[in-house]
């Protein structure tokens, strides 16, 4: 089965339109591939791709005003089928939704998509408004 690695032009398109004011939130889960193999016939890992998407768009992120606010390791399901597993999870904030869209414009961002594309086997991209941190979970 084929694992969800891009959105689709519905899912940018509102996501786009929804330009509010103040941070937004994007959590990531990745599993990777095992073997990766290139058109011009590299072969390498998963992990070599996304590290390569990754050395690639941090100086875009940067710009934008973008960083990484929470990383994780992960270590077990406790809540959904027990095989689910992430290789990567991460939480980046951007300054705005329209900073997250301007970079996935930048030509150097699109060019380092190429990479994140071949290592990713499934995904998960889920945008959330940040909120305070406090001591109840309904916040």
């Amino acid at each position: 089965m084929e694992g969800h690695t891009s959105f689709t032009r519905e899912t940018f398109a509102a996501f786009a339109a929804n330009d509010r004011p103040g941070p937004v939130h994007l959590l990531n889960l990745i599993r990777l591939r095992h073997e990766v193999a290139y058109a011009d016939g590299r072969v390498t890992t998963g992990a070599e791709a996304y590290e390569a998407y990754s050395r690639l768009s941090a100086p875009v992120l940067a710009e934008i005003g973008g960083r990484i606010v929470w990383r994780g390791a992960f270590e077990l399901s406790l809540v959904g089928p027990p095989e689910t597993r992430w290789d990567i999870a991460f939480i980046a904030e951007y300054p705005s939704p329209g900073a997250f869209v301007q970079m996935l414009r930048d030509p150097r961002y699109r060019e380092a998509m190429a990479h994140r594309q071949a290592g990713v086997a499934d995904s998960r991209l889920v945008r959330f408004d940040p909120l305070l941190a406090g001591t109840g979970f309904a916040g």
